[in-house]
Order: structure tokens, then sequence, then C-alpha cells
């Protein structure tokens, strides 16, 4: 029977109600994941030439792209990012993904092993069948692409579960699936909580593989149900807390240096797994960032998401800004200084608005320096060496991205090599274009890479054939 709970989609940036989205019970999951199989089996998708749906996939990106300011319009408003980056970024690189892996699939090959002249024996690519993938709310549409493109190409059947907040953008994106002749039940959107309708899936025995992108406690229940149930393969891209290292020679990067410390910090409202938010600076150079970064960060647009000038938006709802705020004070009470930001910022009624925040002068033990924020909330702290800078770029429980700013080639390596982290940048923050896998360590997930060609094993199983001759 169909639930009658639903899902209340606010904006951000007013509190104002966008939809009223009807949850998917588990019981419903159960009946999705059946008809999945069924479809999966029937061949319409699975058995379709390789080209046939590349093919499919290139249209949906052209659909995409027709409809590029709806998208970026349900992301701005269902997120509360600016739209200027959601048209700017997000949509283009969700498109991109699409476009990328449709035309990489046919450049997939098999191995023939070495054997005896009697025997042939090869191994192929299978895909897995039914698979679903749990998304983020900050990266609605971008999130869901990674995964999509992909999954669909390699022939599996999947069921996109959307973040509680921000299911809009996925629901467009399956319509225009089917528009672009994606077969009927190859791809479909289960909005609903994560509790009831990620959880179900997670558990589900006909689901065989499950990508999630979340925080690090959600990641350990769909291990847990995995391990309980079907031993399903398990992706996760979890929390992160990213360090910028700045060797001596930082500032001869110039402007292009503090530009890159603000997107990083702050991109997104700061609310972003590979946010820089842990700035290391050489003692040398200490002073002259933290003042640099400070006004830059003071000068940053804190405004209204519509608004095409505004940087920063509000943050997602007012739980997140209570715990952001209060991670301030915690910092504060713990010998924190700050330098700017801190406080919330009144910009639209009913929006939970925050200034970006630069804190400096923490004590090693400061909690600030370990735990996720997922806010505008940046910490500085100074190093001597080398091998200090890669001791405190290490010294939390994730891994997830890391940058380092240096034109000294050995310090560059030394510290990249160091860092315990599945991403870093050299020179600049960036998590590459979609020809670098993308994943983290430790307690940032594991379990295959988001894009690159490594994206294909992801999705996919590998099978060994052994022909003897008669």
């Amino acid at each position: 029977m169909p639930t009658t709970d639903t899902l209340v989609i606010r904006n951000p940036a007013d509190g104002a109600e966008l939809a009223r989205i009807p949850v998917t019970a588990a019981s419903e999951v159960a009946w999705h994941t059946a008809d999945a199989l069924e479809v999966h089996r029937s061949g319409v998708w699975s058995s379709a030439p390789p080209r046939a749906r590349a093919a499919a996939l290139l249209r949906l990106a052209d659909l995409m792209q027709r409809d590029a300011e709806t998208l970026a319009r349900l992301d701005s408003e269902d997120a509360g990012k600016p739209i200027t980056e959601c048209r700017e970024n997000d949509v283009p690189g969700a498109i991109e993904s699409i476009r990328w892996f449709a035309e990489a699939l046919d450049k997939q090959y098999g191995r023939v092993s070495t054997t005896s002249s009697d025997v042939l024996a090869f191994t192929e690519r299978e895909p897995f069948g039914v698979v679903a993938a749990i998304l983020p709310w900050n990266y609605p549409l971008a999130m869901a692409c990674w995964k999509l493109g992909p999954a669909l190409a390699v022939g599996n059947a999947l069921i996109l579960k959307p973040a509680d907040a921000t299911p809009r953008s996925t629901l467009h994106l399956a319509a225009l699936a089917e528009e672009a002749g994606i077969p009927p039940g190859v791809l479909r959107v289960l909005p609903g909580t994560g509790a009831e309708t990620g959880a179900a899936l997670a558990a589900d025995p006909i689901v065989e593989a499950i990508s999630f992108t979340g925080s690090t406690t959600t990641g350990r229940k769909i291990l847990t149900a995995a391990a309980a149930t079907n031993l399903k393969r398990v992706s996760l891209e979890l929390g992160g807390k990213s360090p910028q290292v700045l060797m001596a020679d930082a500032l001869a990067f110039g402007d292009h240096l503090i530009d890159g410390l603000i997107e990083a910090a702050f991109l997104t409202a700061g609310q972003n797994c590979t946010a820089g938010s842990r700035i290391l600076v050489h003692e040398s150079i200490h002073d002259e960032i933290v003042d640099r970064l400070s006004r830059a960060a003071a000068e940053l647009t804190v405004g209204d998401p519509s608004d095409a000038a505004t940087q920063i938006g509000p943050v997602i709802d007012a739980v997140a800004a209570d715990r952001i705020l209060g991670a301030i004070d915690t910092a504060v009470a713990d010998g924190a200084r700050i330098a700017t930001g801190g406080v919330e910022v009144p910009v639209v009624q009913g929006g939970r608005y925050i200034a970006p925040t630069v804190l400096t002068e923490l004590p090693a033990n400061a909690e600030v320096l370990r735990t996720e924020i997922f806010g505008p909330v940046v910490t500085v702290q100074r190093f001597g060496t080398r091998d200090e800078a890669i001791a405190l770029a290490n010294a939390v429980d994730y891994g997830l991205a890391a940058s380092v700013w240096t034109k000294d080639i050995d310090d560059a390596l030394a510290v990249a090599r160091g860092i315990r982290a599945g991403l870093v940048s050299v020179g600049t923050y960036s998590e590459g274009d979609m020809t670098v896998p993308f994943g983290g360590w430790r307690q940032s997930g594991f379990g295959g890479a988001e894009k690159s060609l490594q994206a294909f094993a992801q999705w996919s199983r590998e099978k060994a054939i052994w022909v003897q001759s008669a």
C-alpha cells in the first residue's frame, strides 16, 4: 500500500515550503527491488548493445543541457546553494559526467590470461543486476550523475535514494531519463528518509551493490546491514577534515593562493566533504596568511542564494546552524581567537546564514581541529618543519582530500606522499576532472572510485572463463 507519510521540502533560504513528496516505505522498497530485478532479467537494458546504452545516456545529457536552468534552480532551492554555483559548477559537471561515462563505455576490454596452448582463459565484466545509490544533500544532481553514469552504462538497473531534503532535481533527472529512451524501470528514484527508505535498500537482499555518500555514522549502518544480509558490495564516500598545507614559499602563488584557500574553505558554505577546513601554515608566513585570508573571507557576499551575486548562502537547516555556531563557541572556550566571522548574519527571515569564519591560536587538543564542522569555518595552525606539517595533516581520523601549496618539487612530493588521503592536489585546490579517481581512505570511506575508468569496476564484477579444447 502507498505510504501516507510525506517529506516536506523547504527552502533553506527562508524556510518556505517548496513541495510535499511521498515517502517510499520499506514495503514499497521491496516491491521496487523485485520489479527492478525483473526488468534487469528481461535484458531490455542489460542485454542492449553497449553503444545503444551509450546513445541513450548521451540523449539524457542533451536533455539535461536543455533543462539546465531548471535543474540549477531545483538544487539551489532545495539545498540553499548559490544559484551561480549551481549554474556554473554543479549542473555542467553533472552533464559532463553522463557524457564522459557514455563515451568511455565501449573503451572497456577484458583480459586474456597466459595459459597452455589447449586452453583459452579470459575475463569479462558483467553488471550486478539491481544496484542502489544513496545520495547526499549538498550536491544532489552532481552526485546522482557520478553514480548513474557508470552504473547504467554497464547495464545495471539503478535505484537512487535522494537525500531527504533535496529530492527534486533527482526526480526531474528520472523523468528526463525516460524521455531519453532509457526503458521504464531501469532507473527509478525512491524519495524517503534515511532511517526507512535508505535502511531498507541497504538491507535488501536483491540489491547487490550499493554506493553511499554521506556521514561516517550512516556509512557504518550500511556496512552492518550489508554484512547481515547478502554481503552486497558497498562503496562509501564519507566525511572529511581536509588539510591545506602552505609551505614557506606558498606566497609565491600570489592571489591564486588566497582564491584557492577561500574556494576550498567556503564553497557551498563549507558544506562540502572535501572542504579545506584545516589550513596548516609555515610559521614564517603565518601572520600574513591569517591577515589576507581573513580580509578575503570578510569580503565574501553572504546573501539570498537566488541572487546571482551571492557567494555564500544559508546552511541547510536550523540544526546545522546551531551545531556550527556551537562548534565556534566551543573553540573560543578552548582558547581559539576569531580572526573574522563567528556570527550569524541576518539575510532573509527564516533562513540561517553564518559569516565565513577563520579561527586561529587553537590549542592542539581543540575539538574543532578533529571534528567535521560542515559549515563555513576554517582553522589555521602553525608548523615549522616538513615532518611537522605531515604529522598535523594526518592528525585526524579522516583521509579524503588535501592540498599542498609549494613550488619546491621535493617538498611537494614528500608532503603529498606523506599525507594519508585518497586525493592530494598540489599548487591548487581541486578534486580533478572526470579522468581522475575520487575516493577516501580511513574513516572517509572506501570501495572504489566515483570518477575515471575505475568507476566501471565499482558497478560491475569480473568473471573468468576457462575454455579447454577437446
